[in-house]
């Protein structure tokens, strides 16, 4: 494993467009569950409480059984902080190693732990809107059931299912995905689309490097692939990039 991450390491130094692309296996030290996996949110909680058809069509006990998903969620959100796969790759933002983060999350952690080139594919959980104004509201809003404006159902500002994803930050990260010749997959299954059709492109164009505990369908693709710990991978290569890759001055 050692090889594989000095390999990792020697390639992220040498790309001349390197960017990450995450999931929610790159948030799960901190706390928060992921989706997929044998433990992940959609073994606990049915899929169409993230669904637009829910939103918008459902009865009020069931639009009320999906209000309180996203209240648990966003109390789970004050509790947690970045852990060390946000932090790395801020620094490596910062050390100009990353051109940006892609990420499929919608928890805000790779801002908070000081990445500033961000584009959350599927939205922001901390912002809250109504389904019929369109005002947009601060995280406590929805606790009050409805818009206070218009009356309308309150909701997370994040793609649900049934939804596009918001036009300029795909286009950001198209173009990002475009520009890159190495990107980092972390913590991603690689199984929701769109947003998996960017490392596909990446692979197509440059290496694809996957981190992520279990196998995903773009592996073959994938010019080396760790399955193991996000935080503790990129624990090891960025050891492996202080060890081999001098400073500069």
């Amino acid at each position: 494993m050692a090889a594989i991450h000095e390999e990792v390491a020697l390639a992220l130094w040498q790309a001349e467009t390197a960017v990450a692309f995450t999931g929610a296996g790159s948030s799960t030290a901190s706390g928060l569950p992921d989706f997929r996996s044998t433990r992940g949110l959609w073994r606990q909680f049915p899929e169409a409480l993230a669904s637009r058809e829910t939103l918008e069509h459902a009865l009020e006990e069931r639009y009320e059984e999906m209000r309180a998903f996203y209240l648990w969620r966003l109390e789970t959100l004050q509790k947690v902080d970045p852990n060390p796969v946000h932090r790395i790759l801020a620094q490596w933002e910062q050390r100009g190693l990353l051109a940006g983060i892609i990420t499929q999350n919608v928890d805000g952690l790779h801002q908070r732990a000081g990445s500033q080139k961000v584009f959350p594919l599927h939205g922001d959980l901390h912002t809250i809107r109504c389904q019929r104004c369109g005002r947009f509201f601060r995280p406590e809003a929805m606790a009050q059931g409805s818009c206070p404006v218009c009356g309308g159902r309150l909701r997370p500002h994040v793609v649900l299912f049934g939804e596009a994803l918001p036009r300029d930050v795909w286009d950001g990260a198209l173009d990002l995905t475009r520009q890159a010749d190495l990107m980092l997959a972390v913590g991603s299954s690689l199984q929701v689309y769109p947003a998996a059709s960017l490392p596909r492109l990446a692979a197509q164009k440059g290496k694809l490097i996957i981190i992520n505990q279990e196998p995903t369908p773009l592996d073959d693709l994938a010019f080396r692939i760790l399955h193991q710990d996000a935080g503790e991978a990129l624990a090891a290569i960025d050891r492996e990039l202080s060890l081999r890759i001098p400073p500069s001055n």
